[in-house]
């Protein structure tokens, strides 16, 4: 009885440690490489991750987007001094932003709850990935592997077979990562490619897209 019980343990702790592993930390591309398959990517919050939090009285009414491009705005000054959103767009899960320096290149990425207004780092690629101002930022020796027109070949190659039919919209760089619209005929979504790994991470918890300004 003691042994049945101590396999059926194990079997349980392997099958957690083998979620874990393909369920923290990555998405879909060639050779894995830094992060492995799948933390914010199709695990904690993907595939709904965002939006098992999304809890709200059935009378809740989005922010003004004015409101939450303000806040966005404020958000970003106090990390960089000199910075300025670039691309603000509106999703049903919530508010999205690139951030830019003086220059127009790339920092970092915000959401705002459409709900509630509160901002905070996009997650994914962005805490990440990002070699700057992610979780994982710091100094890399590794060299760059993909550039901007590679990745974004890497990003074609994947959408063909997640959303056939779907090509590239609009893209924009960051540190170590590069983040791409993607559709049929407008924005149905996002995605980003690990500017050393060729990885591939869907943005899964913006929800339907509901347009640019």
């Amino acid at each position: 009885m003691k042994r049945t019980g101590l396999v059926l343990g194990l079997v349980v702790l392997g099958l957690l440690g083998l979620a874990l592993t393909q369920g923290m930390m990555g998405g879909y591309g060639p050779g894995y490489g830094m992060m492995g398959p799948g933390m914010m990517g199709y695990g904690m919050m993907g595939m709904g991750g965002m939006g098992m939090m999304a809890v709200y009285p059935p009378e809740a009414k989005p922010i003004p987007e004015e409101v939450a491009k303000a806040r966005m705005e404020a958000y970003a000054k106090r990390l960089y001094p000199g910075a300025r959103l670039k691309d603000f767009m509106a999703f049903s899960q919530n508010y999205y932003a690139q951030v830019v320096d003086e220059r127009g290149q790339g920092l970092f990425e915000l959401i705002a709850d459409r709900y509630t207004g509160v901002v905070s780092p996009e997650p994914g690629p962005n805490m990440m990935w990002n070699t700057r101002y992610g979780m994982m930022g710091g100094p890399t020796q590794a060299p760059v592997r993909y550039g901007l027109e590679e990745a974004k070949k890497l990003a074609a190659t994947f959408l063909q077979g997640f959303l056939p039919g779907a090509r590239v919209l609009e893209e924009g760089a960051f540190p170590g990562y590069y983040t791409f619209d993607f559709g049929r005929k407008e924005v149905e979504g996002m995605l980003s490619v690990n500017a050393y790994t060729g990885e591939v991470w869907v943005h899964t918890w913006h929800g339907p897209f509901l347009g640019e300004r």
